[in-house]
């Protein structure tokens, strides 16, 4: 086996928990337009639609905040234990709902797991990484996230055939598979070393890290070499007493928290869960007609969705975060600025059952409108989806890694929540005017990123120290970084 091998399937495992996400965005986006559920729930209005989708991203926002407290008193991988076995509980309230506060609330608590699993697993995986292959592991809770939404699409489509309920009800029990499979898999994963070392349990760290590393030879040199590095930073982190959430907001760390909420923040301002929970409707809007021919569409899209993501996996590591990131907002606004003006010059308003709808008259215009989506969904799957799980989970010491993550992913919750609350209203009342508000979120976020965020690739997450206690220009404190981490290597040498 290779040095890494063991990394790779432990991070592969843990990814699941993005699948459970992705799996809800893909089936909500193709239940919300079946007959049968839109009869249950007696033609649920465009807000009504939005509450639904919207609470699981509230409950992941609570969760989320919830969980940094969790992964440090009772460990990264326990945590992940316990979201799984909450949303298989909110899985079967869901597909046994008989009205819609029974959905909401199902909905409310699976995004409870959510937010327990989208903020222990990228810290889990960060701290189980190598440098060199650090954002790579990461990367896997995307790509397990757009597998979700992908499977979901074609289960969604493989059902809403069915003449009854269970059209509905079948695709809403079975996101607890991947729960389940993911409860019964972690209690055999290792726990984290960085935290069995924070909390004294120091020969159990060894043994862990070398579990990861080197087939389990506690002897080999970097095994010991890395040991003695996270002991080190432990130490000093104690010795300032880094310990409560208020350090947080004490700078250099304040510094820290700030971008990593800012890159959460930037990575649901690029409208990603917008375009993937109601793709259906923005097909139509872009002139695909029928109901199955725009669910085909969406599936295609959720094709695209995990394939894209693959070269991220591949080379973030090579191209570095902030490269990944300004390019990839580049491409998300270019195609969105492109699908509004596709849809302001080649659509016109009618109104159908008292609702403003948009139709396309020009069959350019539709075809490179919906070319644009599947534009914007490669440029995110490439850049921001990972990355924007990366950047949070490396920068922060080891005692304040959980409870900063669980503030910056509380943050992507709170956006992600207002976003889908809003959006479906915004679709219908302003039409192509909300792809050019994300256009300018997009032109903020390269321009954020381009000023303010210092590259982290190939680092340790202990060297980290060095690289945020500069100057907030990262733009020209490169040097300053380079030349600190020479002499820190010299030293230890």
């Amino acid at each position: 086996m290779g040095r890494n091998t063991k990394s790779y399937i432990v991070a592969a495992i843990a990814s699941v928990g993005g699948l459970l996400f992705g799996y809800d965005i893909g089936v909500m986006s193709n239940i919300l337009i079946m007959d049968y559920f839109k009869a249950f729930f007696n033609n649920p209005t465009a807000r009504d639609e939005g509450i639904i989708v919207s609470f699981l991203t509230l409950g992941c926002f609570f969760g989320s905040l919830i969980s940094g407290q969790l992964c440090d008193r009772i460990s990264r991988k326990r945590t992940i234990i316990l979201g799984s076995f909450i949303f298989v509980c909110g899985s079967m309230v869901q597909g046994a709902t008989t009205g819609r506060a029974m959905l909401v609330a199902g909905r409310f608590i699976n995004g409870i797991a959510v937010g327990f699993l989208s903020q222990a697993v990228p810290t889990y995986q960060s701290e189980l990484s190598s440098p060199e292959i650090r954002g790579r592991l990461i990367s896997l809770q995307q790509w397990s996230i757009t597998w979700g939404i992908f499977i979901a699409f074609w289960v969604a489509i493989a059902t809403r055939k069915i003449q009854s309920n269970a059209s509905w009800r079948i695709s809403l029990y079975c996101q607890a598979i991947p729960a389940a499979i993911l409860l019964f898999s972690m209690p055999f994963m290792p726990y984290s070393p960085r935290w069995l070392i924070s909390k004294g349990r120091d020969e159990e760290g060894l043994k862990a890290l070398a579990i990861l590393r080197s087939g389990g030879d506690t002897s080999d040199a970097l095994v010991i070499e890395e040991y003695e590095d996270i002991k080190h930073a432990i130490k000093l982190e104690n010795e300032v007493s880094l310990k409560s959430y208020s350090e947080l907001f004490v700078f250099p760390i304040r510094r820290r928290l700030t971008l990593g909420v800012l890159t959460q923040v930037l990575q649901q301002l690029t409208g990603i869960n917008v375009i993937m929970y109601y793709a259906p409707a923005i097909f139509k809007q872009a002139g695909i007609g029928g109901n199955d021919a725009a669910a085909l569409a969406t599936g295609i899209n959720g094709g695209i969705n995990v394939l894209f993501t693959i070269p991220a996996i591949l080379f973030v590591d090579r191209w570095g975060r902030r490269k990944t990131l300004i390019m990839g907002a580049i491409g998300c606004g270019l195609s969105y600025f492109i699908l509004g003006l596709c849809i302001a010059i080649g659509g016109y308003n009618v109104i159908e059952n008292g609702e403003k709808v948009v139709k396309m008259k020009n069959d350019g215009a539709s075809y490179t409108a919906i070319v644009m989506v599947y534009t914007f969904v490669a440029s995110f799957a490439i850049s921001w989806g990972p990355v924007g799980w990366i950047y949070p989970a490396e920068i922060f010491p080891m005692a304040m890694r959980a409870k900063g993550t669980s503030i910056t992913t509380a943050a992507n919750w709170a956006l992600n929540f207002i976003v889908g609350l809003i959006s479906p209203v915004l679709m219908k009342s302003i039409t192509w005017g909300l792809y050019m508000i994300f256009f300018a979120f997009m032109c903020i976020a390269v321009v954020t990123v381009y000023f303010f965020y210092p590259e982290t690739k190939g680092r340790t997450l202990e060297q980290m120290e060095i690289i945020f206690r500069g100057s907030i220009w990262a733009v020209r404190d490169q040097k300053r970084i380079e030349d600190e981490l020479a002499a820190a290597s010299k030293s230890m040498a």
